[in-house]
């Protein structure tokens, strides 16, 4: 079994020995294993951060490379005007806390998410035209992963404000 320890970032197809395509819902899993699309082993042992990119890579021990692929799954692709339209359409239904790939093709822009009966309403409530089919699903990562502090986890960031507090309060 070919063991994937480290995160390369995106990286070209030249660059991979081999490719792994996975759906949105393992690309959110540092552990798992999986089959390459050459039929090979893999584990994947990475530590917990950002969901895997379309087109990231992943070194294995070996010092081998596979470039991760979004898998095509079922997604609802909203559609609406741009400008305001399309703002409003990524507010309501990002603060629903879901995740949302926002996009922009030959036809516009758009929102896909996965199918929600909830969600879809809610984009037909905000004037969108929803289309369901299958596509790669490959959702924005969060505003709160800067480039650079890929190792760094929110645990790190609650210590630091808790002893934050602790030298205040000693100061009063």
């Amino acid at each position: 079994m070919l063991k994937l320890t480290e995160r390369l970032g995106p990286i070209e197809a030249s660059q991979a020995d081999d490719t792994l395509t996975l759906p949105y819902e393992l690309r959110i899993r540092g552990r798992l294993k999986a089959e390459s699309d050459s039929g090979r082993e893999l584990g994947l042992f990475l530590d917990r951060g950002p969901v895997l990119r379309d087109g990231e890579g992943l070194r294995a021990e070996t010092g081998e490379v596979v470039r991760l692929q979004a898998a095509v799954e079922p997604v609802v692709t909203a559609r609406v005007a741009a400008g305001l339209p399309l703002a409003r359409l990524a507010y309501h239904l990002g603060n629903r806390h879901v995740q949302l790939a926002l996009g922009e093709d030959e036809e516009g822009s758009y929102v896909r998410f996965p199918p929600d009966h909830v969600l879809e309403e809610l984009a037909t409530l905000l004037g969108a035209a929803l289309v369901h089919h299958e596509a790669p699903f490959d959702p924005e990562s969060g505003a709160y992963h800067q480039p650079g502090h890929g190792h760094s986890h929110a645990h790190d960031h609650d210590h630091s404000h808790g002893h934050h507090h602790h030298e205040h309060s000693h100061a009063h």
